[in-house]
């Protein structure tokens, strides 16, 4: 069963607290423009954990802070045009995701842009460390390097018989450059052979599935927007297929996915939310270090795998911070 259902984006009342100094210099509120990069079914539920997160700390929406939404769906052009709106409305602070982070960065060089999850930052050339990001922007990155052997070392627990992985990514989007890496460099010392099927508009999912009737033995989707958006077309063509698959987050597996293992979304969303009080009270984003991820979780859906015919170890179920049955 879920452990949490979804959460209201405004959540109970706080008491006020002082505006930033441009906000009392205006005599306005603060505007917060959250660029979601996915939809409302894909980011929801983080979003509205970001949103009262925020309240618990004093931002009620509609009372001393504005929030105003875009729900870019995984396109990229779409991100440029609400970026865009932003800079020219003049939000105090931008909070994005994945590649909305590069869109943001590239429209604005001056207004705080806070990023719930990114890759890898420094690598990105976006920050210059993770103590001192020494720019506008800081946040959450979510880049371990050890994810990619993880994820496929849980395959293999499930698939001891593992010889052909497909991985699905968006490669315009983020960059997932460490993490293909990762999948092929474990995947060859296993002796697995890899397939890595290219997304970079939506008119790429259909074709990159049809790749999957009948070539793999398992499917390792590399998550971000775009995938998110399609989850559902993904999930169903590969139960259609008898396809076992891995995920980056938890909602992939509550949709009908077999299993994820990775940062628990919902909680770097919601340290978005403290980020985002800081700068709102003054502080800069150069001097707030970025942050990692310190909540992962493994989820496992016992009802796909009985559908897929696995067999899963009582050790394995055992390890699962949930199991869905």
């Amino acid at each position: 069963m879920r452990r949490r259902e979804f959460i209201g984006m405004i959540g109970g009342a706080a008491a006020a607290w002082p505006f930033a100094a441009r906000g009392q210099q205006s005599g306005k509120s603060p505007v917060v423009g959250f660029l979601a990069a996915g939809t409302q079914a894909s980011h929801g539920e983080w979003v509205a954990g970001f949103a009262k997160r925020l309240s618990e700390l004093g931002w009620t929406d509609g009372r001393n802070v504005t929030i105003e939404y875009r729900w870019a769906a995984g396109e990229n052009q779409q991100m440029v045009q609400f970026a865009a709106e932003f800079v020219q409305r003049k939000v105090d602070v931008i909070v994005t995701s994945a590649n909305g982070v590069r869109v943001a960065r590239q429209a604005t060089s001056h207004i705080p842009i806070v990023f719930a999850a990114f890759s890898d930052p420094v690598a990105a050339g976006l920050i210059e460390s993770l103590a001192r990001p020494g720019g506008n922007l800081t946040g959450l990155t979510v880049a371990p390097s050890d994810l990619a052997s993880k994820r496929i070392g849980l395959l293999r627990e499930i698939i001891p018989n593992l010889r052909r992985l497909a991985a699905i990514a968006n490669v315009a989007a983020t960059s997932f450059s460490q993490e293909i890496e990762g999948i092929r460099t474990t995947a060859s010392a296993l002796n697995i052979e890899t397939n890595i099927l290219e997304l970079r508009t939506a008119d790429d999912v259909g074709p990159a599935l049809a790749k999957l009737k009948g070539g793999t033995d398992a499917l390792y989707v590399l998550s971000e927007p775009l995938v998110n958006t399609n989850r559902a077309r993904i999930i169903e063509t590969a139960m259609a297929e008898k396809i076992p698959t891995i995920f980056g987050f938890r909602e992939f597996v509550e949709a009908g996915g077999l299993m994820s293992y990775g940062p628990n979304f919902f909680d770097l969303f919601r340290r978005a939310a403290d980020f985002t009080d800081k700068i709102l009270r003054g502080a800069k984003p150069a001097d707030i270090p970025v942050e990692q991820p310190v909540k992962f979780d493994l989820i496992f859906n016992l009802k796909t795998a009985k559908a897929l015919g696995l067999k899963v170890p009582e050790s394995f179920l055992v390890r699962a911070d949930e199991v869905i049955e």
